[in-house]
């Protein structure tokens, strides 16, 4: 189990966060879709800036057959 130690995360610890495949948070860091920096070789990724970036997608997109 992956448990989220202060405000920045590994890939692995955002692809258990938000319960998506490594190879999805991948591919969404190359199209630029979500927050994200390098360091060295290593992606991290502020938890409040994904937290604030769910909040932005969420609003952004239509809610079809309720909210899940």
């Amino acid at each position: 189990m992956v448990e989220y130690q202060g405000e920045v995360l590994t890939i692995l610890e955002l692809a258990a966060y938000l319960k998506i495949p490594k190879s999805t948070l991948y591919k969404l860091v190359r199209e630029g879709k979500i927050p994200s920096q390098k360091v060295g070789r290593h992606w991290r990724f502020r938890k409040g800036a994904i937290d604030l970036w769910l909040e932005e997608t969420r609003a952004s997109k239509p809610v079809s057959g309720g909210d899940r």
